[in-house]
């Protein structure tokens, strides 16, 4: 599968998810480029260090992305933003700003590749008003499908509807919150503790589709003792465990399975993770599978 793509490689319908096969077929004269985690790691550690240069609290998001809090103007600290990132990486970088981190998060997207967007509670409507729901941050395609159900089909019509009738609809803590979203309300802070997982997974996506489930459960047993092992690393007690099937060709299903106590033990990973899977009703040929293992809290 695509991990990620270059913006010229997206202009031939290339992106992230797409088997490479598709890939290849979409951009024959693509540059296809083997996955260097280390490399990924490195080069994300001194974007880091140069953002942390900058005296900002930091908030890591991920290899690529972060949540700086700042003072002062901030067209001038996100022109120093990417020279610093540039003088430390020969990388380009682009930065949004927001008055919130919904704000900042949204600003980045209309800033790219390698520019600087700037989006208020100003400019809120006028940039995102007329586009769909799922533009926001938090919202995937099934609920905007569930938005448009209830005649919801546009960031302001989000933004004007009733929590109230939303928590009934979608619920009480769900509904509410899309509105705030549309309205592009949000008061989370920007925090530089460092960031602690709440799962670990592994997936697998098959370049041939597995028809056969004995090797669907040889495959998920794998995974699982490789999560097993994952949490071994961590210390951390499992709670409960998760399997993902995707089948051909991309219809994904997941269903879970909370333990009657918290544990490491691989084996009653493994176990879980076999039970978990006997939940899936369909025997379809199977394109991806993936285990989770979330901790206790």
């Amino acid at each position: 599968m695509v991990s990620t793509a270059s913006y010229e490689a997206r202009a031939h319908g290339v992106h992230s998810g797409l088997p490479l096969r598709t890939a290849a077929r979409r951009c024959p004269e693509a540059v296809f480029l083997p996955v260097d985690r280390d490399l990924y790691e490195d080069v994300s550690s001194q974007v880091m260090a140069a953002l942390r240069s900058l005296g900002a609290v930091v908030e890591v998001m991920g290899w690529d992305e972060a949540f700086l809090a700042v003072d002062g103007d901030p067209e001038e600290m996100a022109r120093e933003i990417r020279e610093r990132v540039r003088a430390a990486t020969g990388l380009e970088c682009t930065v949004g700003i927001g008055q919130n981190k919904l704000q900042a998060k949204l600003a980045t997207g209309f800033g790219k590749p390698a520019g600087i967007f700037r989006l208020t509670g100003e400019t809120w409507f006028e940039v995102l008003g007329d586009r769909p729901a799922d533009a926001l941050w938090g919202i995937g395609a099934k609920t905007a499908k569930r938005l448009k159900g209830l005649g919801i089909g546009t960031v302001r019509d989000l933004a004007a509807a009733d929590p109230a009738a939303l928590a009934d609809a979608i619920g009480p803590t769900i509904g509410p919150w899309l509105v705030r979203l549309a309205q592009g309300r949000d008061d989370s802070p920007v925090s530089d503790a460092p960031y602690v997982p709440r799962s670990r997974g592994r997936e697998t996506t098959f370049q041939r589709d597995l028809d056969d489930w004995d090797d669907v459960r040889r495959e998920v047993a794998r995974l699982a003792r490789r999560v097993a092992r994952d949490v071994t690393a961590d210390g951390r007690q499992i709670a409960r465990v998760v399997v993902k099937v995707r089948y051909a060709p991309f219809i994904t299903q997941t269903h879970g399975r909370t333990l009657d106590a918290p544990t490491v033990d691989p084996e009653r990973i493994e176990e879980a993770a076999l039970d978990v899977l006997d939940a899936f009703a369909g025997r379809r040929p199977v394109r991806l599978l993936g285990v989770r293992a979330e901790f206790a809290r």
